[in-house]
């Protein structure tokens, strides 16, 4: 139902509206059809195009499967994905050991489809080991979902559809697609109180469901380091001493074990980037002249694998010699920027304390509101160095875990980040805009008359296959677009880069797939045929969008472009080992919920639509079970994410009622029994999501949220946090003291886009750079391996 009807107040609306008001004694002809009766897009199709829609995305989908399988069978490497990332800690992303990941893993799925089956197979247990705990709470979101459409879909196809068909307002035609939604009932059938009912059950069901897995989304203790403060505020030429002082002298019961500052280090990060890869080329090409005894020449321009000739200004170079140049002049570049580095303070510190209990205590002191008489007084405890530190400007909150933070991107604050994130948005937003005039125009065509000079071209494929597909074509080009918007307004943490993204895309997903195409419902042409157009999109997404996940055609993209723009083998080799991204769990749930809201919304008013929606999160399921473990490397994020995943599930529901109380009040009146007791069950609700979330703000406000906890078998996570030296835990990797200059990687082969390349034992036992004398690069040749 559309919440803007009354934007359009115009002479027409007037008439509508009067029309509404008068008791309904048209025909089936006259009513709800009298403005499309020559539509080519909206009627005409038999049961709304849903059978030949299902034909055609069945068929791309096998056939999508089958292009994967090739892919997988010709390149994959029986599942070995990336074993460590390039600019994080060896231990976040290390996998299963290689000896423990051969002949057993071999055989489970070594055939052409065997994945399929695997996907299944597999146990929770590997998958926590493989993939960490957030995958491991994204799945039983996923079940608890499926679950959730099981029990709908019972209740819809046995109960509500039934209830439809039963009513005489439109035709007796079996092949029509009305009959089975709401508008088939007449105005007074007192069976219409049974739909509001079940949109009530349906959003009980779905609170009981996300309860009882919001129980189970538990963190260890480690997953925030709780013995550590990060605070902001800070004067820029503050000392750790001063900090510590502070600290020591303010809270004398509190022990305070390292007090780490924050520098702007976002260039040194981008030049020990770069450093690595001419180191890691240099070596490569180093151990093709030791073990071949010939020197490469290549073109250091970008594509300058693909210059067969010589001509000026793109003059081939040695190797080794091209690659040392570089790698010395970033080198002194790194040096210089390490030395000044400590010169451009942020404001910010990491301070670790002895216990959780102490880092809780000063929390409090710092976060809660103590009322002294009648004054709310917050200030925190005072000692010689307040004046100096200017602790009132201080925020202070639990430090995120060291692998959570975005280094580079602390340097980004204040108004800078601010302005930044304002016009990133407002791009974002334009763009977004015209992404969505697709869904206008396909619900809004025969208003305009523009399609009858094609009437006779009317059928399924050009008025349901066409649109849907296109509409959900956006729908995925939308997150890839927010994705890079969302990188570009620089968070500090992961986890909050993922949550706001997924805020992000799904609103701005519910608004292209849901709520713009949907703007003709006050027309009376949003329901029936507009119905089969949202089914058509829940098939298109279960099937060509599932599909197309496996592929992960966005990566495949981009993969493509850095390989042609790369100037030798051995970049080639590096964006190779850098094809293993982090799992986007904030698009992945906003997609998800995006479907699962249009099935929810129209589950009552098109019941069929439910049956589809479960056929959808069953193959999501499948799909994400092998991407995650195969695909993608492990995340390491908070459990606030997946808490706003539940959150925004109980929007599903809640749109459910407000489509029957809008649908309710355009054909009953607002005074209708049925439209008042809608509208009281969607107040209701809505106060209680109001006061769920204002309680959700306040609770930080007060002091008993900061109890200090004392659980019993922690299995020693306090003697975890002080066995790592403070110094090696909230500090970037380019400043460690004894960082290697070469990762793992430069010794174990990474993943490339969908497969690993199939090295040898002898491979490994050297290093991945290894390449065949049959295959080196010739001065006439652009490419040395013919993996790549």
């Amino acid at each position: 139902m559309n919440p803007f009807f009354f934007l359009d107040v115009g002479h027409s609306r007037l008439v509508y509206f009067w029309n509404r008001s008068i008791p309904f004694n048209s025909t089936n002809e006259t009513y709800c059809y009298s403005t499309a009766q020559d539509s080519t897009v909206l009627q005409g199709v038999t049961f709304g195009g849903i059978p030949t829609v299902l034909l055609l995305d069945v068929t791309c989908f096998f056939i999508l499967i089958l292009v994967f399988s090739v892919i997988r069978k010709r390149f994959w490497d029986y599942g070995r994905v990336a074993l460590v990332s390039e600019t994080e800690s060896e231990s976040r992303y290390s996998r299963l050991s290689t000896s423990s990941s051969v002949p057993e893993e071999l055989e489970y799925d070594s055939g052409f489809c065997s994945w399929m089956t695997a996907a299944f197979r597999m146990h929770d247990d590997e998958i926590h080991d493989r993939c960490g705990e957030d995958a491991i709470h994204y799945l039983a979101f996923q079940r608890h979902i499926i679950c959730l459409l099981i029990a709908v879909s019972i209740l819809s196809v046995c109960i509500i559809l039934p209830v439809n068909l039963s009513g005489d307002l439109l035709d007796k035609d079996p092949y029509s697609f009305g009959r089975t939604t709401i508008v088939n009932l007449q105005t007074g059938n007192n069976l219409l109180w049974l739909h509001t009912v079940f949109a009530v059950v349906y959003l009980i069901l779905t609170v009981v469901f996300m309860r009882h897995h919001m129980k189970y989304v538990t963190y260890k203790e480690e997953d925030i380091v709780k013995c550590t403060l990060f605070v902001t505020g800070l004067p820029k030429n503050a000392s750790e001493e001063t900090v510590q002082g502070h600290f020591t002298a303010a809270y004398p019961t509190c022990n305070v074990l390292e007090v780490q500052l924050c520098y702007d280090v976002a260039r040194l990060i981008h030049l020990f980037k770069k450093r690595k890869q001419a180191e890691k080329s240099l070596t490569y090409y180093k151990h093709l002249h030791q073990k071949y005894g010939k020197r490469v020449q290549i073109n250091p321009k970008p594509c300058g694998q693909f210059c067969c000739c010589e001509v000026r200004g793109c003059e081939r170079e040695d190797a080794i010699d091209y690659y040392t140049k570089v790698a010395n002049k970033l080198t002194e570049e790194c040096a210089k920027e390490e030395q000044t580095v400590h010169n451009k303070p942020l404001g910010m510190a990491f301070v670790t304390f002895q216990e959780k209990s102490m880092a809780t205590y000063i929390l409090k002191d710092f976060n809660a509101c103590k009322c002294q008489s009648i004054k709310c007084k917050g200030e925190p405890q005072p000692s010689s160095y307040s004046r100096e530190l200017r602790i009132s400007n201080w925020r202070v909150t639990y430090a995120p875990y060291p692998e959570n933070i975005c280094w580079n991107n602390l340097s980004v604050r204040g108004l800078k980040w601010w302005f930044r994130w304002f016009c990133i948005n407002l791009l974002l937003f334009i763009v977004l805009f015209f992404l969505t005039t697709p869904s206008i125009i396909i619900s809004t065509m025969d208003k305009f008359n523009v399609t009858k000079p094609i009437r006779y071209l009317n059928n399924p494929i050009i008025s349901q296959f066409f649109p849907t597909l296109l509409l959900w074509s956006f729908s995925a080009l939308l997150p890839t677009i927010v994705y890079y918007s969302t990188l570009l307004e620089s968070h500090w943490t992961k986890s909050g880069e993922n949550r706001i993204m997924m805020h992000k895309v799904y609103i701005f997903l519910i608004f292209m797939v849901l709520i713009l195409p949907s703007l003709g419902l006050t027309r009376c042409v949003f329901l029936p045929d507009q119905g089969a157009f949202f089914v058509n999109y829940v098939i298109a997404s279960a099937f060509i969008g599932n599909g197309m996940e496996l592929l992960r055609l966005p990566g495949l993209i981009l993969y493509t472009i850095r390989m042609i723009m790369a100037k030798s083998t051995a970049e080639r080799k590096n964006i190779k080992q850098q094809q293993a991204f982090e799992y986007e769990f904030g698009a992945m749930y906003a997609w998800m919920l995006c479907v699962f809201t249009v099935i929810m919304a129209y589950s009552i008013t098109c019941p069929i639509i439910v049956p589809f929606g479960l056929i959808y999160i069953l193959l999501k399921h499948m799909v994400d079970r092998h991407n995650l473990y195969y695909a993608y490397l492990p995340a390491k994020l908070e459990k606030k994410i997946h808490f706003a995943a539940v959150n925004q599930a109980l929007a599903a529901p809640i749109l459910c009622l407000f489509w029957l109380y809008f649908f309710s009040f355009l054909r009953l009146g607002f005074k209708a029994p049925t439209t008042m007791f809608t509208c009281l069950v969607v107040s209701i609700t809505i106060v209680i999501c109001l006061a769920y979330t204002c309680f959700g703000c306040f609770k930080y406000l007060s002091p008993l949220n900061y109890k200090i906890e004392d659980l019993q078998g922690e299995r020693g996570n306090d003697t975890d946090v002080r066995a790592v030296p403070a110094s090696s835990k909230f500090v970037p990797r380019v400043l460690h003291p004894h960082s290697t200059e070469r990762t793992v990687l430069a010794h174990k082969e990474q993943q490339s886009y969908g497969t690993m390349d199939n090295t040898s034992s002898q491979a490994e036992e050297d290093i991945s750079y290894v390449a065949r004398p049959a295959v080196i690069e010739q001065s006439s040749k652009g490419s040395l391996n013919t993996k790549d």
